[in-house]
C-alpha cells in the first residue's frame, strides 16, 4: 500500500528517485500514465494488469470509455527503476503534469501520485477545508 507524501527532486534528465517505502513494491517494474487533476499515477506492474483487465470489461458500445481508455492507455509507460531506485518520467507526462523541479510524490493507497509540489500544495489547500466537512452521507460505510 502506498502512504505518505514525500519530497523528491527531478533531475536534470528527467528522473525521480523513488520514495525508499515504495521501492520494495515497484522494483520488478511499473507503469506512469496520465492521472486525473493533471498528475502522475505509479502503479505496480501488477496493479496496473489488474486495471487492465477490469478496462477489458468495459463495453466497447460506450463512448465515454473508449474515451478514457484511449487517454490513460496512450499515456501509459512501462519503467523499471535502476540500482539507486531512479525512474525516468517521460517528456511527455512532465509536460503534462506540470512538473519543475520541486515534486510532491502522494501515496493513494493501490497507486503513488507524482505532483508538481506547487500543484500539490495547491490542491491539498483546496480540499482540505472539504475534507473537514465530509460526513457518512457523502462516502457511507467508508469510515
Amino acid at each position: 500500500m502506498f502512504l505518505g507524501t514525500h519530497s523528491p527532486r527531478l533531475d536534470e534528465k528527467g528522473r525521480i528517485i523513488l520514495p525508499a517505502k515504495f521501492r520494495e513494491e515497484l522494483a520488478d517494474g511499473l507503469v506512469l500514465t496520465r492521472g486525473q487533476e493533471r498528475c502522475i499515477y505509479v502503479f505496480s506492474q501488477r496493479e496496473f494488469e489488474r486495471i487492465h483487465e477490469s478496462m477489458r470489461e468495459a463495453p466497447i458500445s460506450s463512448k465515454q470509455s473508449r474515451d478514457y481508455i484511449r487517454v490513460f492507455l496512450s499515456g501509459a509507460s512501462d519503467e523499471v527503476p535502476d540500482k539507486q531506485g531512479r525512474v525516468t518520467i517521460p517528456p511527455a507526462l512532465r509536460s503534462y503534469a506540470g512538473l519543475e523541479r520541486e515534486l510532491a510524490v502522494v501515496g493513494a493507497g493501490t497507486r503513488a501520485e507524482i505532483w508538481d509540489a506547487q500543484a500539490w500544495d495547491e490542491y491539498l489547500a483546496e480540499k482540505e477545508a472539504a475534507f473537514s466537512e465530509t460526513d457518512d452521507d457523502n462516502l457511507p460505510g467508508f469510515i
